[in-house]
């Protein structure tokens, strides 16, 4: 195969991979079928599983099942993909980096568009630099920090990464753009634009959502996104260089790569085409040494060189590779970090002492610790979750648990029989379970208690029975009683006050979700009485 085409072959399947990945994100969602008759989807008769295969680019990434493995002493589920990956670097170097890796691809493509550095400034910048040896530090921090219990990976894991920022801050951004477009359409006088624009919205919901989603924290992830990727203005596909931890692991494989840069330099002009089109600054000029662990593979250096002073060629010498330029600084760095940052994140008390009543974990969780050494933090609970009650916590689970799934149900609530969070989580930190199991047993993930001075009944301002009508148990966890309270006029109403049954209530939240009272509402949901928890339940 001549060079050219394999140039064009990495690009195309670049663009595949790319729009594969944006499908499968769009595709982690509930069925579109299934908003067609809603009730009968979670009516328990049979389990709601999502058709599309979501977590395929977490099985393919390695540095997923390596934390796992650390952490939770757990092979996730399709790590033979992962292995296979690791296979493939060992004997071709990082081609993952340069044929398949979705983020990788997006830094190529926005360092490509109208790039800010030209000319020297171009060479100048795609020379190597100590700040290369950065992503070594974060793969020894999350290395050394999962092997003392707590899984940080997903934080700035690429798949990871670039998951989340589109799930919950790209795809709900342009989806909130795109309905005040077409709100401003249906209100406008020409009848054209109102039809347009009923057109238009049946055409994007499915992609955007029927309901506006709403995410803690969304914000900062899209602008934390939107300044990785302005970053490659700085210098091109600076993630991949100096950021990716992938990258770091993938570089240490890739030592004893069959697949080599030859370089003949008696052809050289010192033209210095190769380096302007090196993506991962991996020294290929003729008069330097290549670095094979920097190299994505792009194979742009032999496809621009027009004396042909470089070829990629199959060989056997290891000895001839230079290796991942660590440095001991970095490996120290990285090694300090990564033992301190799980024992100082145990400080604030939340895994050990008392966790935040508003820490409700999706059902199905592992208990904490154990749900803390496998979450990688990916946003695919999120985006799967049909009320959007599924949300990155904040604060709620401490620094260990930064962006883990919490449930917030003043934005939506957990489907009685829903179980589809547990169906697509890549690593198990959310065991998949059967809404029969989950109905049955019951699995709680917390309890709901009534606030008197806030509730309509109980506080003498009105009649309602919202919370008690909308409570999805049998029997239901939520019963009245008939009495008469005294308004603030003096005048007598008779009601029906509610009481909440702690043995029977599961958590859902659907009350609160429902009460009329909005804000803060009058009956609210904490994680008490939690089934994943011996620690955190209600003696009775």
């Amino acid at each position: 195969m001549k060079i050219r085409h394999l140039v064009w072959l990495r690009r195309t399947l670049q663009g595949c991979f790319l729009l594969l990945f944006l499908y499968l994100v769009i595709e982690s969602r509930l069925p579109q079928d299934v908003y067609i008759d809603y009730s009968l989807a979670f009516s328990g008769q049979q389990d709601l599983r999502l058709g599309q295969p979501v977590t395929f680019f977490f099985q393919l990434d390695p540095l997923v099942g390596l934390t796992s493995l650390l952490s939770g002493y757990t092979l996730v589920k399709g790590f033979v993909w992962a292995a296979g990956i690791l296979v493939l670097t060992v004997l071709l170097g990082r081609v993952f980096c340069g044929f398949i890796c979705p983020f990788g691809t997006v830094h190529h493509a926005v360092g490509t568009f109208k790039p800010a550095l030209k000319g020297g400034r171009m060479l100048q910048a795609n020379h190597k630099v100590p700040s290369q040896k950065v992503k070594y530090s974060i793969l020894v921090l999350l290395s050394v920090a999962a092997v003392f219990g707590l899984n940080a990976a997903g934080l700035v894991d690429p798949i990871a990464f670039l998951f989340r920022s589109l799930a919950l801050a790209v795809l709900p951004g342009l989806g909130t753009a795109l309905r005040s477009l077409f709100e401003a359409m249906a209100a406008s006088d020409i009848k054209f634009l109102n039809l347009a624009s009923y057109a238009a919205e049946v055409i994007v919901s499915p992609v955007f959502g029927y309901n506006p989603p709403a995410y803690q924290t969304g914000w900062f992830i899209g602008l934390l996104f939107l300044v990785i990727l302005f970053l490659n203005r700085i210098r091109p596909r600076f993630w991949c260089r100096t950021l990716c931890p992938l990258g770091a692991l993938l570089g240490i494989f890739s030592r004893i790569s069959i697949l080599n840069l030859e370089k003949y330099a008696e052809k050289c002009t010192e033209c210095n085409l190769c380096l302007k089109h090196c993506q991962g600054a991996a020294s290929p000029r003729p008069d330097q040494e290549w670095e094979a662990a920097e190299c994505l593979m792009c194979f742009n250096c032999q496809n621009v060189c027009p004396e042909d002073a470089l070829a990629f060629r199959f060989a056997w010498r290891p000895a001839r590779n230079h290796q991942a330029d660590i440095g001991k600084r970095a490996v120290l760095t990285g090694l300090a970090a990564g033992i301190s940052f799980p024992f100082l994140a145990r400080l604030d008390g939340r895994i050990d002492k008392v966790s935040d009543p508003r820490l409700i974990r999706p059902p199905g969780a592992l208990a904490e610790t154990q749900f803390l050494e496998l979450c990688q933090r990916c946003g695919l609970c999120m985006k799967a979750c049909p009320t959007n009650v599924i949300n990155p916590a904040l604060a709620e689970a401490g620094i260990a648990g930064f962006w883990t799934p919490r449930l917030i149900m003043t934005l939506g609530y957990c489907e009685y029989t829903c179980t589809l969070c547990g169906s697509v989580c890549p690593t198990g930190a959310i065991r998949e379970i059967t809404a029969r199991e989950k109905v049955e047993q019951p699995i709680k993930i917390g309890s709901a208690y009534i606030d008197r001075g806030r509730c309509l009944p109980w506080s003498g301002n009105a009649p309602c029975i919202v919370c008690q009508e909308v409570c999805p148990t049998s029997p239901k966890a939520i019963f009245l009683k008939e009495d008469v309270v005294v308004t603030a006029d003096k005048k007598t109403l008779k009601v029906q006050l509610p009481y909440v049954d702690l043995k029977g209530c599961v958590g859902c939240g659907i009350c609160e979700n429902k009460c009329p009272v909005r804000g803060l509402p009058a009956i609210r949901t904490i994680a008490a009485g939690e089934s994943r928890s011996l620690r955190n339940q209600i003696l009775l």
